[in-house]
């Protein structure tokens, strides 16, 4: 075989921000990747660029997103230069900055929280728990990709979002998974289901990590690999 499948697939640029989230978006295009390449260890090529997670969180803790939405353009432009055709950013959170540098972006993206509203529409949801940090909990980012789903939307009260920030930031970034935590985010999600929610989004790409479908009181949408099967499709398909 002169040009495989393998090798006409797009380059997939990452942008990374922490690093458990970022590895995890990493191995599941590299895992699933044979799936739809038809190949024995197939996946297309993939590049990622991280600045320093501190630099990142001197940004988000003062909550400047024109200084977030930086450091995400300069990796956009890094990947471009060694051949990456679209990016993708396995941090939700950090999303918040998309709108303020996406149009001076030299590859296009993917948005990971469009990804999850169009898994949840298909899945037939129509009323979603979101978890992840209190940046991300407290922002637009998914709402304004539910609403024109008509898909709805709940986020834990104050001190779960503090609680949960704090696992988050404290523990699941440093690949710390301890089974307090773990109790303590299953009954957010028992809590989300009283409100009548139908699925929750583990909005936070190190919280799949630590939940998954076999303990969580709701279905989840796993906002990780759902972007990096999004991703593969890309790829792929074109």
């Amino acid at each position: 075989m002169i040009k495989s499948d393998v090798m006409k697939a797009r380059h997939i640029g990452i942008v990374a921000c922490s690093a458990e989230g970022a590895a995890l978006c990493y191995r599941t295009i590299c895992i699933e990747g044979e799936r739809l390449l038809g190949e024995k260890y197939a996946h297309p090529e993939v590049s990622m660029h991280t600045h320093p997670f501190n630099e990142y969180m001197k940004y988000i803790e003062s909550e400047d997103w024109d200084g977030v939405a930086r450091l995400m353009l300069s990796s956009a432009e890094k990947l471009a230069r060694i051949g990456a055709e679209f990016a993708i950013c396995p941090d939700n959170t950090i999303h918040k900055a998309f709108d303020l540098f996406i149009e001076r972006s030299p590859i296009p993206w993917l948005h990971i929280a469009e990804e999850v509203a169009r898994e949840a529409e298909r899945r037939g949801f129509r009323k979603l728990g979101i978890m992840g940090t209190r940046y991300l909990m407290e922002s637009d980012v998914y709402p304004s990709k539910l609403e024109p789903l008509g898909i709805e939307w709940e986020i834990p009260s104050e001190e779960g979002r503090k609680r949960i920030n704090e696992i988050i930031f404290e523990e699941l970034v440093y690949g710390k998974f301890l089974e307090e935590s773990r109790l303590y985010l299953q009954g957010v999600i028992e809590r989300l289901k009283d409100e009548e929610c139908d699925a929750v989004v583990l909005g936070c790409t190190e919280l799949p990590l630590i939940v998954d479908e076999n303990i969580s009181p709701l279905p989840t949408l796993d906002s990780t690999r759902i972007l990096a099967r999004a991703a593969l499709k890309k790829a792929v398909e074109g």
